[in-house]
């Protein structure tokens, strides 16, 4: 099997620096099911190729699956599939092993000779002949597009003879973009197997730091996180359901960025009184952030419900449970986060530990994730779901529903996102980018209405719509929200 790394970056022959890897000679490694060889067919200053074939040995691929190695039966079985199988040829489980082992010390970012240019993005080729790719090379598309590669996956008929037998099940990669050496290797170490969705060793619980340490700064964001982390761990439920509990630790909250855009182009965490001025004037303005100005509309909207009992989800770090609990009004008040980082981060902000003992007893801080069925959440006169949709993956948004208005069922639900319409506003958010890194979606007016009817329909609410910042007359206000009303007859 072969993978191909292209760059005509000048002088392009320091591809063989960053690689650890002198282009004029042929470099060979003994693995465990055969030898990794790395060549350089083409290296001059306008462009190099490093190329690594690995040759398996299919008694010793044989060997290592009769002693128990496999996690799974192997892609294809049946009663030969020990010797007659596709993996010498195609890329898989075991190129990513020779991969990790020969380009050790360009995995880590490390050069002793070219230090800078390891930390810089330079144009890379990647080239994959024969790839399993199960899903389609629509699949390949999803994990790598979102890493800034632009993908051309073409898929290999079963036979070029006879076009009409279809397509195999093998894809013809090719990966073109400007990249760190260190981003690009640690992308196709995890994504290789997760397109075939095949390992060759047993996946014991050390793969999940694996997994974490080779997908840092790329996998928690990832709009294809959930499918690469179950293909990655072989499917196994437990290890997988670990690694992504402790992705979304390491996601944000939904506390804004510091440097996310308000309706004025000051920073979220702008102090009241901040330095705006009016138009015309020179004496500034005592205005609040936008963040503060959704704290405020929430508790408003909160109060005219008549709201006693209430629960913030997705509290992040608690920038509204401090709100509630400075007003009385509120008897009970839980704060829900996935993150057991966030609910830290909360109980620090509120003091708890400090409160007394009558004031604590009001607060409670649960882990619970939105897209379950809770049901310590059901009872409550009125759940807030403050900048938190925009962080959940489209496809998760039903369970997301059902989790809070089929089972949770609020009396009154409290919900605000981002207008996307307004983002035209902030000098500083390039056209077609999100307010914050974790943002899936933000969505216009109108796409917001479309889901509020819907979830009405479903679940048995009545909506008031509005908006909280200025309004603009052409885009509308910064932020959506709607206050969801129970049916008494639902």
């Amino acid at each position: 099997m072969l993978l191909t790394l292209t760059t005509t970056h000048r002088p392009a022959t320091d591809l063989g620096h960053l690689l650890v890897k002198h282009p004029d000679r042929a470099h060979s490694f003994d693995v465990p099911v055969g030898t990794a060889h790395v060549f350089f067919p083409e290296a001059d200053e306008q462009r190099c190729t490093a190329a690594l074939l690995l040759d398996v040995d299919p008694l010793r691929l044989a060997g290592a699956r009769g002693r128990g190695r496999q996690q799974a039966p192997a892609p294809d079985s049946f009663t030969l599939g020990r010797y007659v199988n596709d993996r010498p040829y195609a890329a898989s489980s075991l190129l990513s092993s020779a991969l990790s082992k020969v380009y050790r010390s360009a995995l880590r970012g490390e050069s002793r000779d070219r230090p800078e240019l390891a930390r810089t993005p330079i144009p890379l080729q990647v080239r994959v002949p024969v790839l399993r790719c199960r899903g389609g090379a629509d699949v390949a598309v999803r994990v790598f597009g979102p890493l800034g590669w632009a993908v051309t996956a073409t898929p290999i008929p079963l036979d070029e003879r006879h076009p009409e037998w279809g397509d195999s099940r093998y894809v013809d990669l090719t990966l073109t973009g400007t990249l760190c050496v260190a981003d690009a290797l640690s992308h196709l170490y995890v994504l290789l197997p997760v397109l075939d969705d095949a390992k060759h060793y047993w996946v014991a619980p050390d793969e999940v730091d694996k997994l974490l340490r080779a997908g840092a700064g790329w996998l928690a964001d990832h709009p294809e996180r959930d499918l690469i982390t179950r293909r990655y761990l072989a499917h196994r439920r437990a290890l997988a359901g670990l690694a992504l509990a402790r992705l979304a630790e390491r996601q944000p909250t939904d506390e804004p960025a510091a440097d996310e855009p308000t309706e004025d182009g000051s920073t979220e965490d702008t102090p009241i009184g901040g330095g705006s001025t009016v138009a015309g004037g020179s004496d500034p303005v005592r205005r609040a952030s936008l963040a503060a100005r959704r704290r405020e509309a929430v508790l408003g909207a909160l109060v005219e419900a008549g709201a006693g009992r209430v629960l913030d989800l997705g509290c992040g770090g608690g920038a509204l449970l401090a709100a509630l609990v400075g007003d009385r009004r509120f008897t009970e008040i839980v704060g829900t986060d996935v993150s057991a980082h966030a609910l830290t981060l909360a109980a620090r902000r509120l003091r708890l530990e400090r409160l007394p003992e009558r004031q604590r007893d009001r607060i409670r801080l649960w882990q619970s994730a939105l897209t379950y069925r809770d049901d310590r959440l059901r009872g409550y006169d009125a759940a807030v779901l403050m900048e938190v949709i925009e962080h959940v993956d489209p496809p998760r948004l039903p369970a997301l529903e059902d989790a809070v208005f089929g089972h949770a069922r609020p009396a009154t639900a409290v919900v605000t996102t981002p207008n996307s319409e307004y983002n035209v506003r902030y000098e500083g958010l390039a056209a077609g980018r999100f307010r914050h890194a974790d943002h899936r979606f933000e969505w216009t007016r109108a796409e917001f209405g479309a889901w509020v009817d819907r979830v009405c329909a479903a679940y048995g609410y009545t909506a008031a719509i509005g908006g909280i910042g200025d309004d603009d007359p052409e885009v509308g206000s910064p932020t959506q929200l709607v206050v969801l009303t129970r049916k008494e007859s639902s």
